[in-house]
């Protein structure tokens, strides 16, 4: 008897195992935005940037087509060699039960050959498991370093 028991115990505990989708890591607001941001300024892959987007967005970006074009038109900004980092999330603790955050990443690399810092923030909403970018937001202003 105990044999079945702890044999039924152990087959329910295993089928209520949580299933862990496999390829692709669990997605977080940070990491779509500096995917997208490094798919634009680093790797210069507009194609790569895609799939972090709207269907709205994806137009825009597919208008620009190059990533020279995305940096200037759509992010206002062209940089080279950039590092990326987030400087600020509007999310709380309880990230879980938000469906929309705002990112600010601040921005660090080359424009026009001198140094230069600056920041960019970028709207996103939750659609089932996936983040995707909505919008990026205009800037107030910009620092030269």
């Amino acid at each position: 008897m105990f044999r079945f028991v702890f044999i039924f115990s152990l087959i329910a505990l295993l089928g209520c195992e949580k299933v862990i989708e496999k390829g692709e890591p669990p997605q977080t607001p940070e990491s779509v935005t500096l995917s997208f941001l490094e798919a634009i300024y680093n790797e210069r892959d507009v194609s790569k940037a895609l799939p972090y987007v709207t269907p709205e967005l994806r137009e825009v970006l597919e208008h620009y087509h190059i990533a020279s074009s995305v940096q200037r038109h759509v992010m206002g900004l062209s940089m080279t060699e950039v590092n990326m980092s987030i400087d600020e999330i509007d999310i709380d603790f309880f990230r879980k039960f938000t469906d929309e955050v705002t990112i600010v990443v601040k921005m660090e690399g080359l424009k026009g050959g001198r140094p230069w810092i600056d920041d960019r923030t970028l709207h996103l909403k939750k659609k089932g498991k996936k983040w995707i970018i909505v919008e990026v937001l205009p800037e107030k202003g910009r620092i030269s370093g």
